[in-house]
């Protein structure tokens, strides 16, 4: 196997050389880079990333703590934040909270105690605990999706990435109203996620720019997955007076709701209108159409990795959220005619 001094040799330069350029630990001239670079593949080295780490005090690697496995969503998210690692350089190491603040403690500490250089963690609804260790840990640590109040006090400084909530909810409360329906149920989130609360608040604005009356009987717990959603939409369903028109507040949730719809023989959107928080890669294809909120998955993923090489590379820069704009997908099964091979779209901030 090629060694770096093998790589100096070839490149006419020093060993030292080699390693500013390898590790990014000096500016190098340009013409000297490259000529490095150009000895590297020529030779087929490979830097040998342990010793690199020890140079550095960097192992170059994300932890990412999302419920890629539990929660569908996430799994976008997941390509587009390993997109931005692999694209400078840094591997990931990734665990499954499962949604369980115990759990997700224990993934974390894991990933931490491997030495990432930072850490990505879709929080779960507890996640004080998880702040704290962070915050006393001093890990450079990007939470996305789900936002969380952080220290007040300057002693720890998180960023932040997810879409927008409230209004692009609002939209589809409206965009039923519009349709004529009074009725509109709410099959909601995981309590203690921000996004359950800003989905909540959406609809409720939604509601009260259309001029409904906002019925708590008509919002059920589907706790952001699907089995709670099938319970939840079976129990609006068995009201006296049951919804006309449903909100799913996940795309978990929405396979829940039409289970339980299909259970009652019920189909979309004649006999019940419904719409979707989260677009699906085969929304266009059930029948009816998927009317649907579509948020910039890949996306949040890609600005979490910047924004945590941005820490990494500045420690002390203030904190920084970003709010991505989601997308209003307009399909059918909101009872709106069909146009084949289009959908409308719209964004929503």
């Amino acid at each position: 196997m090629a060694t770096m001094a093998d790589v100096a040799r070839s490149a006419g330069v020093s060993v030292a050389t080699v390693s500013h350029v390898l590790n990014d630990t000096r500016p190098v001239l340009p013409h000297t880079r490259q000529a490095v670079l150009d000895a590297v593949d020529e030779l087929g080295y490979t830097p040998n990333t342990l010793a690199r780490s020890l140079v550095t005090s960097r192992t170059r690697s994300i932890g990412l703590a999302v419920s890629a496995i539990s929660n569908p969503y996430f799994t976008e998210i997941l390509q587009g934040v390993e997109a931005g690692a692999l694209e400078h350089g840094y591997s990931l190491l990734i665990a499954d909270p499962h949604d369980d603040p115990k759990h997700e403690q224990r993934v974390v500490r894991l990933l931490h105690e491997r030495r990432v250089d930072g850490m990505i963690v879709a929080p779960s609804a507890d996640p004080g605990d998880l702040v704290a260790y962070l915050g006393r840990h001093d890990v450079p640590t990007v939470f996305l999706d789900r936002l969380v109040d952080v220290p007040s006090d300057g002693t720890a400084r998180f960023d932040q990435v997810g879409a927008e909530n409230a209004e692009p909810m609002a939209r589809l409360v409206t965009h039923l109203a519009d349709l004529g329906h009074r009725r509109i149920g709410l099959v909601a989130g995981l309590p203690g996620l921000s996004t359950t609360n800003e989905r909540l608040s959406g609809y409720r604005h939604g509601l009260a720019a259309a001029g409904l009356p906002h019925d708590e009987r008509l919002v059920a717990r589907g706790d952001s997955e699907a089995a709670g959603a099938e319970r939840a939409t079976t129990a609006l369903l068995s009201l006296a007076a049951p919804p006309t028109a449903l909100v799913t507040a996940n795309n978990a949730m929405t396979i829940g709701a039409l289970r339980a719809l299909r259970g009652r023989g019920l189909s979309v959107p004649d006999d019940l209108a419904l719409c979707c928080f989260d677009d699906f890669a085969w929304a266009d294809l059930f029948a009816p159409r998927l009317t649907v909120i579509s948020q910039p998955s890949k996306e949040i993923g890609a600005q979490a990795v910047r924004l945590l090489l941005d820490r990494l590379a500045a420690p002390d820069r203030p904190s920084r959220t970003l709010r991505l704009p989601s997308t209003f997908v307009h399909r059918t099964s909101c009872g709106c005619p069909d146009h084949p091979h289009s959908s409308e779209k719209g964004p929503v901030s």
